[in-house]
């Protein structure tokens, strides 16, 4: 039986850093409020699923083979950076658009852009070496390394989707309706500084 005690710090830790304001964050939050909680809910699926894959790979002890790949990082690295420069592009073009805000993006494209902003973050795959690394123990066994990232990918969609909700409810919504384009104006500064930092972040091991 799984000792619930070695779940504890990862839970907090891996809560912590997915919660804390970033690139998917803020992805989910300007979903929800330009398209509503059914947008940002598929947005956040694939950020989910993404990031469950990620911590999957880690649990099962591929964590140092990618993180010593520098090829690879540095494919994530580039190929993240441009996407995030990309949805800041989006955003910046949407909020040189006057009037009502555009016209809803199909369902698919919402779930392919979540998993894409996880799929091409390098640092995503640190960020589970570390908090796996807070369970582990002289004699952790497999199973509990499994619970720690079926935990850690529950709270992962947890916060996504709470986030959906959140920034889905009317006053978001008409402070968004209000201030569409200085909003979205915001969001692509933000989204343009975190694709920078992608590009120029050096990985080094937790």
């Amino acid at each position: 039986m799984t000792d619930l005690s070695i779940l504890l710090a990862p839970a907090i830790a891996f809560a912590v850093a997915c919660g804390a304001p970033g690139p998917a964050t803020l992805g989910v939050a300007a979903t929800a409020m330009a398209q509503g909680a059914g947008a940002a809910s598929r947005f956040s699926l694939g950020l989910a699923l993404v990031l469950a894959l990620w911590g999957a790979l880690v649990a099962a002890g591929l964590g140092p083979l990618l993180l010593a790949s520098a090829a690879a990082l540095t494919v994530l690295k580039i190929g993240g950076g441009l996407f995030l420069l990309w949805l800041a592009f989006g955003a910046a073009r949407s909020a040189m658009r006057p009037g009502a805000a555009p016209a809803p993006a199909p369902a698919q494209r919402h779930f392919a852009r979540g998993a894409l902003l996880n799929a091409m973050n390098p640092k995503a795959i640190l960020a589970w070496a570390a908090v796996i690394a807070l369970g582990l123990g002289p004699e952790t066994t497999k199973a509990e390394i499994w619970a720690i990232w079926a935990v850690c990918a529950a709270i992962g969609l947890s916060i996504y989707l709470a986030y959906s909700l959140a920034f889905a409810m009317p006053p978001a919504r008409r402070l968004y309706a209000r201030a569409r384009r200085g909003i979205e104006a915001a969001t692509a500064a933000l989204f343009s500084l975190a694709g920078l930092r992608l590009l120029t972040w050096r990985a080094e091991a937790p």
